[in-house]
């Protein structure tokens, strides 16, 4: 069994930066991306940024130039790098990992994590 865990999340200024890193419980012998979404207060759940294993990445328009997000292939399966923060940016931060398999022969299957807040004031 895999479980996620975020960490991270805090109260920032307006300006300021933030890393969440996205952990990975039990083994994990493949995954095929690692994503990072958010809700905001009264908003629908949306895509932050997504990275593939084989790097491919991308982000929302809201937060290109901003934001950036790297793989890692141990424990800590991904990592969002959070520059220039907005009061919009307030949200609860998820990641999800797609087609997981913890060996060569397991099924492929889906996780997420149970978020962690981020707040930005103004």
């Amino acid at each position: 069994q895999v479980r996620l865990v975020e960490s991270g999340g805090g109260l920032v200024q307006a300006g300021g930066s933030l890393r969440l890193s996205c952990t990975a419980s039990g083994i994990i012998f493949s995954f095929d991306a690692v994503g990072w979404y958010r809700q905001g207060p009264g908003k629908q759940r949306e895509l932050v940024a997504r990275v593939t294993s084989t790097d491919r990445i991308n982000y929302a328009d809201s937060v290109k130039g901003r934001f950036t997000i790297s793989r890692d292939n141990a424990k800590n399966l991904a990592y969002l790098q959070m520059n220039s923060l907005k009061p919009e940016d307030t949200a609860v931060y998820s990641c999800n990992a797609e087609r997981v398999k913890y060996n060569f022969f397991s099924e492929f299957q889906d996780y997420w994590g149970q978020g962690t807040q981020v707040t930005v004031s103004s």
